[in-house]
């Protein structure tokens, strides 16, 4: 029978596409990877991955292996975990994958108290802004804004219920520039813009007493709606142009002068984020603990 280690690095490679993601995720090394892929190869007899020097992708072999062995896997990693309950404290750990805005706006709040309260848990958190299938990033739960779910995915809500995207600019900018008084103004300012991972470029809504406005913005700036988000805001800071992110990432500047809010009362209001998980009936003691704290964190 093949070696437990072994099937585990071919599950880990297939699943991230490569030997480097599956050793970032596995905390190994790519040629320890390779060499427990080999093995099992050697063992069955077939080749199951096929490698260029770009990629790595199961073969038909390896992808009928990998969909037998994935929830085999997953049944022995809940029966390990079983013992985590004669534990006094759970420990073991916990992989989430959230937006930079669940980083930078809710998982401050949340994630000192979690650890001075679960010393025995590492939590590894993997900033990615696209909606992904967690299985396969090798996650046990994410954090995302009113994204659809799977129909298997148990959701509940984290962070603030609800929050504000907000309208910004420097007080430098404001004198060489003025002050819009409506969103139709700010089609004559310059505009910081943003681009979702997927391409997409949203317009500016707002929303006063029932009345929405959306604007096409335009200006000289375009960032990546996630990890580049504070190269806008720097710049909107240095007086580059206007600002449109989330209220609460702006606030410091506001707070310290260095940006002036702008049409607040067209401010547009959302829901906020939520913890998703697959919904089985067993979750993993690290995960169990980590919901249990959300369900009782105060906004």
């Amino acid at each position: 029978m093949a070696d437990l280690q072994d099937i585990s690095a071919f599950v880990a490679v297939a699943t991230h596409g490569g030997f480097r993601g599956a050793a970032r995720m596995t905390n190994t090394s790519a040629s320890q990877l390779s060499e427990a892929v080999r093995r099992l190869e050697t063992r069955l007899g077939v080749r199951l991955l096929n490698r260029t020097t770009r990629s790595v992708a199961a073969t038909d072999a390896g992808q009928r292996l990998l969909e037998h062995l994935t929830p085999a896997l997953g049944a022995i990693e809940s029966a390990l975990d079983v013992v985590n309950g004669f534990r006094d404290r759970p420990a073991g750990r916990l992989r989430l994958n959230v937006p930079l805005a669940a980083s930078k706006l809710v998982l401050p709040r949340i994630v000192p108290g979690f650890l001075a309260a679960y010393p025995e848990i590492c939590l590894e958190v993997i900033v990615d802004d696209r909606f992904v299938d967690l299985l396969q990033t090798g996650c046990d739960a994410g954090i995302r804004y009113e994204e659809s779910m799977d129909q298997d995915m148990v959701a509940i809500p984290i962070g603030p219920r609800r929050q504000r995207m907000a309208l910004a600019a420097s007080p430098a900018y404001l004198e060489r520039h003025g002050r819009p008084r409506h969103p139709d103004d700010l089609r004559k300012h310059v505009c910081l813009r943003g681009r979702f991972s997927s391409g997409a470029m949203p317009a500016w809504e707002f929303e006063n007493r029932g009345k929405k406005v959306v604007v096409e913005t335009d200006g000289p700036l375009i960032v990546h709606l996630g990890a580049a988000a504070d190269l806008a805001v720097d710049s909107a800071v240095a007086g580059a142009g206007v600002v449109y992110l989330f209220e609460e990432w702006l606030q410091p500047y506001i707070d310290r002068g260095e940006l002036e809010p702008l049409l607040e009362r067209w401010w547009p209001g959302f829901s906020g984020p939520s913890l998703y998980y697959p919904g089985r009936r067993y979750l993993p003691a690290p995960l169990r603990a980590f919901v249990e704290f959300v369900q009782g964190t105060r906004w």
